[in-house]
C-alpha cells in the first residue's frame, strides 16, 4: 500500500505540474501522504508554467505569420493569373495564326492561299482551213492574246497562278466579324492584284446575320463550296454559269442570313463585282451609265440525317432587275440600253478561251433557277445540282432559257469524311487524321473523284447550214467528264491531278454571210464543234 501510494503521489504531483494546478493544493496532497522529495520545487514548477505560457504565445504568432504568408502567396498567383489573362493571345490553328484581346472582343487571322496550275489541251493537229472549222469567235468573248482565236486550235498549254491570296478576317468589340482579302492571280476576264474581299458581318441577333461589302452571295451548293477543298480543280459549268450572273466573286452586296443545325436560309441584294465597271457573265467592259442591280436567294439543308450519313435538299434563285446600262439612253431616249451574256470555259482556266458563249442578248431581266442535292455516307459524297438560266429581251423576240446541271461523287479512300459547313451548307475538305510524315508512317488523306458536266447555251439554234433565225441563239452544248485525285498532305498542303473528256457542239453563230465571211471565217451554218483531252496538276497551299 505504500508503495502504490507514493507512486499515486508522485503522478498527482506531475500531474499539477504541467496542468499548471495550485501550489497550494499539491502541497496538501503531498502532506497526507508518506514524506518523500517530487524533485520539483515549486519555484521550478511556477517557472515551467511560465516558460509553457511563452511558448504558446510564440505558436500563436507562428501561426499567425504562416496564415499571413499563405495570404501574401494567394495574392501573388491571383495576380500572375490575372497577369497572363490580361496579355493578348496568340495561338495557330490549321497553319493560321491568330491574334486575340485577353477579354476574346478582338482578334486577326491571317490567311494565304496559293494555288499553282499547270495543264496540257491534248488537241488534234491544226488542219487546212476550209476543212478546219473549230472556232471560238472575236466577236463573242473568245478573244485572248495567247491563243489562235480566229480557229482555236491551239489552246494555251502551261501554267497559271490560279489564286494567290493574301489577308486577314476577325471579330470586333459589338458581335462583329470582318475579312479583307486581296488575290494576285487569275487569267482571262479575271482582274488580278485587285481586292477580292470586303466584308462586315454583324451576328447580334441570332440566328440571323448581316453582311455587308464585296463578297459571294450565297448560290448553290458548289458555289459555296471553298475553293480551297473542292473535289476539282474548278467548279461546274453549272455553277459558274449561275452565279456569273448576279453573284459570284468579288460582288458588291448586302445579304442576311441565317443557319441551323438542319437548315440554311440567304437573301441578298448585289450590284456589281469591285475592280470591275460592268460585270457580264462573260466579259467585263468599261460601264459609265449605271450599275446593275440583283437579287440572290437560297434555302437549303439536312432534313434527314444520322450519325454518320445525311440528306442534302435546296433551292436557289437569282434575278436581274435592272441590267448594267453601258451605252447611256437608247436612241429614243426612253430606255436604258442593257445586255447580258451566259459562257464559259472547259473546266480549267489555264487558257481563258470560252468555246461556249450565248454572246450579248439585250434584256429587260434575267434570271437563274437552281435544285441542289446531295447524300453522304461516311466517307462517300454524291452531289448533283441544275440551272435554268432565263432572260426577257427588250428587243420584241422571244425570250429564251438556257440549261446546265452536273452529277458527281467523291470518295475518299484514306476514310475520312467531308465536312459538311452549317454557316454556308456546303461542303468542305476532308480532315487528314494522318498528315503526310514519312518518319511516323503518315501519308495524309486521299480522295478520288468523278464528275459530268453540261451547260446547253443554245436556244432555237436551227439546222446545220442554215442561219440561225432572228431570235436563234448559238451558243453551244459542252459537255465534260472529270476524273480527280486528291492527295492532302495535311491541313494546308493538297496536290490534285485532274483528267477531262471536252466535247463542244456548236454552229457558227454567224447572222450573214457578210459576217461569216470578216468575222467567223466559216461557212454559214458550220460546226465549229471541238473534242479533246486537258490533264492538269494543282499544287496548293492554304490557310
Amino acid at each position: 500500500m505504500a508503495v502504490a501510494g507514493q507512486t499515486w503521489v508522485r503522478s498527482l504531483a506531475l500531474a499539477a505540474l504541467f496542468c499548471g494546478a495550485a501550489p497550494a493544493a499539491l502541497a496538501q496532497a503531498v502532506s497526507t501522504a508518506p514524506t518523500q522529495s517530487s524533485g520539483v520545487s515549486q519555484e521550478q514548477a511556477l517557472a515551467l508554467t511560465a516558460r509553457l505560457d511563452a511558448l504558446e504565445r510564440h505558436n500563436q504568432e507562428l501561426e499567425s505569420q504562416i496564415a499571413d504568408l499563405k495570404a501574401q502567396v494567394a495574392g501573388g498567383e491571383q495576380a500572375i493569373r490575372e497577369e497572363i489573362h490580361s496579355q493578348d493571345k496568340v495561338t495557330v490553328a490549321g497553319g493560321r495564326p491568330t491574334f486575340a484581346s485577353a477579354d476574346g472582343k478582338w482578334s486577326v487571322t491571317l490567311h494565304g492561299v496559293v494555288q499553282f496550275d499547270v495543264a496540257d489541251y491534248d488537241q488534234q493537229g491544226a488542219g487546212p482551213t476550209a476543212a478546219d472549222l473549230r472556232r471560238s469567235g472575236p466577236a463573242l468573248g473568245g478573244s485572248a492574246s495567247n491563243v489562235d482565236v480566229s480557229h482555236a486550235r491551239d489552246l494555251k498549254s502551261g501554267d497559271l497562278f490560279r489564286r494567290a491570296r493574301i489577308g486577314i478576317d476577325g471579330t470586333t468589340p459589338g458581335d462583329f466579324d470582318y475579312r479583307i482579302l486581296f488575290d494576285f492571280g487569275g487569267a482571262g476576264a479575271e482582274n488580278t492584284g485587285q481586292l477580292y474581299e470586303a466584308w462586315l458581318q454583324y451576328n447580334g441577333v441570332k440566328p440571323l446575320h448581316i453582311k455587308v461589302g464585296a463578297f459571294s452571295p450565297s448560290l448553290g451548293l458548289d458555289d459555296q463550296g471553298s475553293t480551297n477543298g473542292m473535289a476539282f480543280i474548278e467548279r461546274s459549268m453549272a455553277s459558274d454559269l449561275s452565279r456569273g450572273l448576279v453573284g459570284g466573286d468579288t460582288r458588291s452586296a448586302a445579304q442576311i442570313y441565317g443557319y441551323g443545325d438542319r437548315w440554311f436560309a440567304a437573301a441578298a441584294v448585289t450590284g456589281r463585282t469591285i475592280g470591275v465597271l460592268n460585270t457580264g457573265a462573260a466579259t467585263a467592259v468599261p460601264q459609265t451609265y449605271g450599275d446593275q442591280l440583283g437579287y440572290t436567294a437560297r434555302l437549303a439543308g439536312t432534313p434527314l440525317r444520322g450519325e454518320d450519313w445525311l440528306i442534302h435538299l435546296g433551292v436557289n434563285a437569282s434575278y436581274v432587275d435592272k441590267p448594267a446600262n453601258n451605252a447611256g439612253p437608247a436612241a429614243t431616249g426612253l430606255v436604258p440600253a442593257g445586255s447580258v451574256s451566259f459562257s464559259d470555259t472547259p473546266e480549267i482556266r489555264v487558257d481563258g478561251t470560252r468555246l461556249i458563249n450565248t454572246g450579248n442578248i439585250p434584256i429587260r431581266h434575267a434570271d437563274t433557277r437552281g435544285a441542289e442535292f446531295a447524300a453522304q455516307k461516311k466517307n462517300l459524297l454524291l452531289q448533283a445540282e441544275y440551272q435554268r438560266l432565263g432572260v426577257e429581251r427588250s428587243d420584241g423576240q422571244p425570250d429564251p432559257h438556257f440549261n446546265a446541271f452536273y452529277v458527281q461523287g467523291a470518295w475518299t479512300i484514306t476514310g475520312e469524311p467531308r465536312k459538311y459547313n452549317l454557316t454556308t451548307a456546303a461542303f468542305d475538305a476532308p480532315a487528314v487524321t494522318h498528315p503526310f510524315d514519312l518518319k511516323r508512317s503518315g501519308w495524309g488523306a486521299w480522295e478520288v473523284g468523278v464528275r459530268y458536266s453540261d451547260a446547253d447555251l443554245n436556244y432555237d439554234e436551227g439546222a446545220a447550214g442554215t442561219l440561225p433565225s432572228a431570235s436563234g441563239i448559238r451558243g453551244g452544248e459542252e459537255k465534260n467528264l472529270t476524273l480527280g485525285v486528291n492527295w492532302y498532305l495535311n491541313s494546308v498542303a493538297r496536290i490534285m491531278v485532274d483528267y477531262q473528256r471536252v466535247q463542244i457542239e456548236r454552229l457558227s453563230p454567224a447572222n450573214s454571210t457578210t459576217a461569216a465571211s470578216t468575222i467567223w471565217l466559216t461557212p454559214v451554218g458550220a460546226d465549229i464543234g471541238q473534242s479533246f483531252n486537258v490533264w492538269s496538276l494543282r499544287t496548293q497551299f492554304a490557310f
